[in-house]
């Protein structure tokens, strides 16, 4: 566990867990194989992408969130590893703090790769499905070239998030719309901020 410990040091050096609720660590799940999109309204709204590996929470940072139209390629920038107890972690951060504002868990499931992953992440290009409540089916993540941030601000790794060919496809829906609550809570990102 020293390994994932280590891999979350980033994670601990930008918040104050005096001032925030955010988890600073825990045990892996039972299947190793979780993943959750956490809708977050920081300075810009965006959805956050994480996918459970070797006892922390892989994360891409995604200002449009997931689309069912495999010609949508949508911006999804690398963010710092995080504990594997944020995938149920659902409130308002701290104004002041690291990325502070509301976030609700949007969708959460379990995710499985077409082959082993870590080769696929030192290649770039992570082809894997997710079975949530929202979403499901084949997906991709393939790194570019350039350094962007959610708010394009040239600070982190680039890369794409799109839909895999599949029987989920659909150009029609907008997902993101269609459905903005919490699976946990039932609240909308507007909710949560009224609730203060």
């Amino acid at each position: 566990m020293s390994d994932a410990h280590d891999k979350l040091r980033t994670y601990r050096e930008k918040r104050d867990f005096g001032r925030t609720a955010e988890p600073s660590g825990g045990a892996p799940s039972e299947t190793g194989d979780v993943f959750v999109i956490q809708k977050h309204a920081a300075r810009r709204l965006h959805y956050d992408l994480r996918l459970e590996l070797d006892g922390v929470m892989l994360s891409w940072a995604i200002p449009k969130g997931p689309s069912f139209d495999t010609k949508q390629r949508r911006l999804a920038v690398r963010t710092e590893d995080h504990p594997l107890d944020y995938a149920g972690f659902e409130g308002i951060i701290p104004k002041g703090e690291y990325g502070g504002g509301a976030m609700i868990v949007w969708d959460r499931g379990r995710w499985t790769c077409a082959g082993d992953p870590r080769a696929q992440l030192d290649e770039g290009h992570l082809r894997f499905t997710l079975e949530g409540e929202k979403v499901h089916g084949r997906w991709h993540l393939l790194r570019t070239k350039g350094f962007d941030d959610a708010d394009g601000n040239g600070k982190g790794e680039s890369w794409l998030f799109f839909k895999g060919k599949d029987e989920h496809v659909d150009p029609s829906r907008d997902l993101v719309n269609e459905r903005p609550e919490s699976i946990v809570s039932g609240k909308t990102i507007e909710d949560l901020q009224a609730d203060g």
